[in-house]
């Protein structure tokens, strides 16, 4: 059977051309698969099983990002809530590990109006910033409370510690990456996928499996640009601080200045940005 550690990349023979001749090849490819999330949970006698979303995703930590996916949408509250996590062996060979089965402890009051896909959570989903922020409310999010600081050279030093240890980046060119740090510097963990949002659900996925979240004295390093999205799943994980290699959407700084966290852009290891909460952010 095809195991999840060969499927992270592919090999393609590619034409190159250097200094003028051309020349085939070998090459590795960044891995995209969809992976399906089906939810199991019990409505009086009745059990429900509920195909509840689709990702195209880098295969591997597939179980983080579920738990990671559905803590952000608000399904999820604690590790407990989880009865079980499998892949569907009920599949043939092909389709066993691209579809995770997350079912619920029994007795667990959720809102199953949320599993509609009403979701605002893409950038083309065309709801207004202040219907996307209500929502937020309406799932219980509040404020990040002050207190944690981080030093402007440690922020300044992530983009180089995430990019070092992104091993499967070193090898395609082709992943996105999330890394969770403490206040030094010093990486706690790392998720790459070639979905930005599926590397920070991998990530957060994995402290919610753990039983370590809310993750409220870290900071979030994403190798792109900072969206709403991104921002949405740092808020609910209560962590203070997101910093980005890219820009920052408008409604991912709205929503940062909204909840208290502090969002950094453009981070170089010259040079940053602060966009919102600029406390956090200590000069040394």
């Amino acid at each position: 059977m095809t195991t999840l550690e060969s499927r992270s990349h592919v090999g393609h023979t590619v034409r190159r051309l250097r200094d003028g001749a051309w020349a085939d090849d070998d090459d590795l490819l960044a891995a995209e698969e969809p992976l399906e999330i089906r939810l199991i949970w019990k409505d009086g006698r009745k059990v429900v099983t509920r195909s509840i979303a689709v990702t195209m995703r880098t295969p591997g930590n597939d179980f983080e990002l579920a738990a990671g996916f559905l803590h952000g949408e608000g399904i999820l509250k604690a590790r407990e809530d989880i009865a079980d996590i499998s892949y569907c062996m009920d599949e043939d060979e092909e389709q066993v590990f691209n579809i995770v089965t997350v079912t619920l402890r029994p007795g667990l009051v959720f809102d199953a109006s949320r599993l509609e896909r009403n979701f605002y959570t893409t950038s083309s989903c065309g709801v207004c910033g202040k219907a996307a922020l209500e929502s937020l409310e309406v799932q219980g999010c509040d404020a990040v409370p002050p207190g944690f600081e981080v030093a402007s050279s440690v922020v300044r030093s992530l983009p180089q510690t995430l990019r070092e240890a992104q091993a499967v980046f070193e090898q395609t060119g082709g992943l996105h990456a999330a890394g969770l740090f403490d206040r030094g510097g010093s990486l706690i963990s790392l998720h790459e996928d070639v979905g930005r949002h599926n590397a920070v659900d991998k990530l957060i996925g994995q402290r919610f499996l753990e039983a370590e979240l809310p993750a409220s004295e870290t900071v979030l390093m994403l190798s792109g640009r900072a969206s709403f999205e991104l921002l949405q799943k740092a808020l609910v994980a209560r962590i203070p601080v997101v910093a980005a290699v890219g820009a920052p959407s408008s409604l991912a700084v709205e929503l940062a200045e909204s909840f208290n966290i502090t969002l950094c852009g453009f981070v170089k290891a010259e040079s940053l940005n602060v966009y919102s909460a600029p406390q956090r952010v200590t000069r040394s």
